[in-house]
């Protein structure tokens, strides 16, 4: 009997361009030589590392739901990104700058597993040795936590096989190599066959895996846009500017809530949680100075309170600057036109810098009227209500717009002290609120009446 061919194909390793037969020049990103021929496994494997097995069609009415079982991850912070603990089956990819905490949380976690669980976790830049001084420096428990250093990911599924683990840790996957793909580890061919074979082990065996993604300059995660496609969670990492809190924050999530916040402090036995994030950010000092306000923001399923700080002086040189640290460039540039349209007030020869204290960055238009406020509060040198608390979308024409969960602001507000807020008035409680004065406003005229 003649002998199967081997199948082939050919893969640029830096975009991940296919092509029919090799060529010397990818005309998809413009790189030469970087066109690789890969071995397709036999038995109906196709590139991607899935097995080509047929599953049945099927009505939708007729597929059993069930609620899918959770187990926790330790961490109340770290269970409320990932939507209330670890799906068996799931995919997720944690990415961060180095030195953010990624194998920190994750060992942390492992070691908390490996109480009730089988647990591997594979290291592909650190030595055991090293990763067991880490450990014992946190005083963490060692003894059932299983590890693995290796590179390879055929020997890393054999080894899987073998140990039969519930939960699975990759770190990382852009050190991972498939012997299939004849590319360098990182390449784009490489990450996308390594992550797409672990995937497909994950998805038949019910295997919790967690994969370390690097980033890149621009806080993008490294690799092709498809790694982000096959996971079923991604989580990013950062630190704020003074490097003692690492926030936690869902970019897609299949089993919970997008833009689900945890917030953690950075301390020598490891990360910990921080379950009120509010009074963190809310460190103010007792002298009171203008173009400082406090907003509250909602992430994910709770709210948080931050303080928004603006700073208004003439302008030095002959255009005015416009620049703001968490908050967007081009929402700031918008507040200000309305301010000035629609409040009467002239800020084309004034500086304009706007600051959202502790490093939050600020994804939501809640926080639009406490940026005008605080910018009219400094521009007229007038300190603001330190027990003072705004929200509100500002709109081109001046209205104030509504955002969603206002009562739940409102008492998170109430919980830290606050006894008067200007908000929406679609936003406005009722009734009345024990313990704050709710003041509702439709324009920035009557916000501006209202201070």
């Amino acid at each position: 009997m003649a002998k199967a061919k081997t199948k082939t194909g050919f893969l640029c390793a830096d975009c991940g361009a296919e092509y029919p037969k090799w060529q010397g020049h990818c005309t998809a990103c413009g790189a030469w030589n970087t066109v690789k021929e890969i071995r397709l496994e036999r038995g109906g494997r196709s590139r991607d590392g899935y097995a080509g097995a047929t599953s049945a069609v099927t009505l939708l009415s007729r597929v059993e739901c069930s609620e899918e079982p959770r187990f926790s991850s330790g961490s109340e912070e770290f269970d409320r990104v990932l939507g209330g603990g670890f799906v068996p089956g799931s995919v997720i990819l944690i990415g961060g700058d180095p030195g953010a905490g990624k194998s920190t949380i994750l060992l942390q976690t492992m070691c908390f597993a490996a109480a009730s669980r089988e647990v591997l976790y594979v290291s592909g830049e650190e030595s055991l040795q090293q990763i067991a001084a880490r450990a014992r420096r946190l005083q963490l428990p060692l003894d059932r936590v299983k590890m693995l250093a290796e590179t390879q990911v055929e020997r890393v599924l054999d080894a899987a096989s073998s140990e039969k683990p519930e939960v699975v840790v990759i770190d990382s996957i852009q050190v991972m190599q498939a012997a299939c793909v004849d590319a360098a580890p990182g390449g784009v061919s490489q990450v996308r066959e390594s992550a797409a074979t672990f995937t497909n082990y994950a998805k038949t065996t019910g295997v919790v895996l967690i994969m370390v993604g690097h980033v890149t300059k621009d806080q993008s995660l490294a690799g092709p846009m498809t790694l982000s496609h096959m996971v079923d969670t991604q989580i990013m990492l950062s630190s704020t500017e003074d490097a003692r809190y690492r926030l936690m924050r869902t970019t897609k999530n299949r089993f919970g809530p997008v833009n689900e916040l945890g917030v953690f402090a950075m301390t020598e036995r490891g990360l910990r949680e921080v379950k009120n994030p509010s009074a963190i950010f809310l460190s103010r000092t007792d002298n009171a100075a203008p173009g400082s306000l406090i907003s509250v923001l909602w992430e994910g399923t709770r709210p948080l309170l931050v303080e928004i700080q603006s700073l208004v002086v003439d302008a030095q040189y002959g255009s005015p600057r416009r620049l703001g640290i968490g908050l967007d460039q081009n929402r700031i540039a918008m507040i200000l036109a309305v301010i000035t349209k629609h409040g009467g007030l002239v800020l084309s020869d004034q500086d304009v810098f706007v600051n959202v204290v502790g490093g939050i960055r600020v994804l939501e238009t809640s926080a639009d009227l406490a940026v005008a406020l605080a910018i009219v509060s400094s521009l007229q040198n007038k300190v603001l209500p330190q027990d003072l608390l705004v929200f509100g979308e500002v709109g081109l024409s001046g209205e104030i717009r509504p955002v969603s969960n206002g009562e739940s602001r409102l008492r998170e507000g109430v919980k830290h002290g606050f006894t008067r807020a200007i908000v929406p008035k679609g936003n406005a409680p009722r009734k009345d609120l024990p313990g704050m004065e709710v003041v509702g406003v439709a324009n920035l005229v009557e916000a501006l009446d209202a201070l």
